[in-house]
This record gives structure tokens, sequence and C-alpha cells, in this order.
């Protein structure tokens, strides 16, 4: 602690709250735990749904606990040995398709960062238009099933990798937190652009890398219009489509039914639905309150240039 010319020490520098600061943090806090509550009541409502009977659901009476618990939805989704097989072929699409793209988007958004790669500009355009035009369904369709991916497990790898969008993030990044004085001190040692990006590129990069590699995953663990539209043999189909199916088949079930049996398909069909959102978004649910924080900075990498 320092001391004052009189020997005494001297104050230190405080900050005190004034009312209307007061005021203003328990509006913040009041607005935060509304906003929470409307978020999160609508997940946990599923969640205790799913456990519910159908009826007490329909009649209002399932608030904040399960009313007459019942496993049935969950039973009905795991008696399909589907489920198992379409969940494997998920995590296989996830984690190779993220790598994949990693590496696609990565090494794009690299070179496109370096001052010195020729036609730098008219690349990046080259980049950039797809965003706002694309060749259509039918001309993509085409083209997959020319390159002979149509039906085929990497047509959920390869044909839809590089996202632009990331490759800009990416870029961004890249131009504002690698140095140019480090190209050339690596350079002047003799390190080439192969070396200087594995080495030193990539490991100062751990934040985007973090940040592309959830928003990729989290795109596949979710895809299900290119499965829909580029396979057909239900051994390649993953998780999603496969929930869609047994959902759309319990929901005929219950339509064509009648009497009895008809309430009982009906009420299977209600909790099929709940307990479908649950298996296909319980692992996001669970990973994500972890990398939260990646999520927020991808959002600041992607804000501070253009």
């Amino acid at each position: 602690m320092k001391e004052s010319s009189a020997g005494k020490p001297a104050a230190k520098n405080t900050v005190r709250s004034t009312g209307a600061d007061m005021i203003f943090n328990i509006v913040l806090y009041v607005l935060s735990a509304v906003m929470l509550i409307v978020i999160v009541y609508p997940l946990y409502f599923i969640v205790i749904a799913s456990f519910s009977d159908p009826s007490a659901v329909t009649s209002g009476e399932v608030w904040f606990a399960p009313a007459g618990f019942t496993l049935d939805g969950y039973k009905a989704l795991f008696a399909e040995t589907r489920i198992w097989h379409s969940y494997f072929n998920t995590i296989l699409y996830t984690v190779l398709g993220t790598l994949f793209g990693l590496a696609v988007c990565l090494s794009a958004a690299y070179a496109l960062s370096r001052k010195d790669l020729v036609f730098r500009k008219p690349l990046m355009v080259f980049f950039i238009v797809p965003m706002f035009f694309s060749g259509g369904l039918i001309p993509t369709f085409l083209t997959v099933r020319q390159f002979g991916l149509y039906n085929n497990f990497w047509v959920m790898v390869i044909p839809f990798a590089v996202s632009i969008y990331h490759v800009i993030v990416a870029r961004t990044f890249f131009e504002s937190n690698i140095p140019e004085a480090l190209w050339e001190s690596a350079r002047i040692d003799g390190c080439g652009n192969l070396r200087f990006f594995f080495q030193m590129v990539l490991p100062l990069s751990t934040a985007i890398i973090a940040v592309l590699a959830l928003w990729t995953a989290v795109g596949h663990w979710n895809s299900y219009f290119n499965a829909l539209i580029y396979l057909r043999n239900e051994s390649l189909m993953p998780l999603q489509i496969i929930l869609r199916n047994i959902l759309i088949t319990s929901q005929s079930q219950a339509a064509m039914g009648t009497g009895e049996a008809a309430q009982i398909a009906l009420r299977t069909a209600s909790l099929v639905k709940y307990g479908a959102i649950i298996i296909s978004t319980a692992p996001i649910m669970c990973v994500y309150p972890f990398l939260q924080k990646y999520f927020s900075q991808g959002a600041m990498i992607g804000a501070v240039k253009g």
C-alpha cells in the first residue's frame, strides 16, 4: 500500500453504488430470470411430458412434475432396433463430417488470409457469391449423383463440407490474431507455408477451431434434409430420419385405428413424440453447457472485422 507525503496510508479509490445502480441491477436480474424461465421451462416440460400420461398433459395437469408416470413412449422407441444403428450412423457422420469440414474450411481460410496469395480478391468473391446465389436443389442432386455419391455413406460428409460463413470467420481470426511478424521470422528460419500452418497457426488458433468444430458438429447432428434427399438405404439413415419415420408410423396407426385400439395408439404416438425429441437432443443438451463459452467467443470473433 502506498503512503502519502504525511506518512499516512493513501486511501483506496472506491466506487460507491448509487440507488439508480441498485435499481438497474435488480431490473437486470429480474429480466435475466424471466428469460431463463422462458427458455428452460419448455425444455423441462418436454422432459416431464415424456414420462407423463398424455391425457394428463392434454388436460393441463402437468406443470412441474410428471403425472401418471409411464415409460411406454421410451419402450416403444427403444423396441425399434433401427434406432441404435441410426445413432451409430449419426455419430459417424458427426465425427467424420466435423473433421473433414474443419480440414477444408481452415485450410481455405488460412490461404485467403495470406496477403501474398495470388488472385486473393477474385478467389474471395468466388467464395462469397455462393452464399447469396446457389445452383438449386436439382443441379446439386444431379452433381451428387454424377460423382457416385447418391445413396452413399460419404454423401453426408464430403459434398457439403465447405461452409462459406465458417471460412470467413476463420479468415478474420487469422488476419486479426496471427501477426505478420511471426510469419516473417519463421520464413527467415526456413519455414514454409505448410509447416507454418501446422506448427504455428493451428496451435495459436484453438479458440476458432473449437468454435468451428462445435458449429459443424451441431449442424451434422441435426442434419436430416440431406439424408432425406440423397439417401434411400435405411441402413445409412441418421437418427433424425429414423425418429421421423417412427413418429409418422405411430401417428398413422393412431389415425387408422378405431375404438380402444385407437386410443392406445394415440396415447403411444403422443409419448413417442416427446421421447423422440429427448433422444435426438439429449447429447447436444448435455454438451452445450460445457461449450457455451465458445459460442459467445465465435460471435465476437465474427464481429471484430468484416
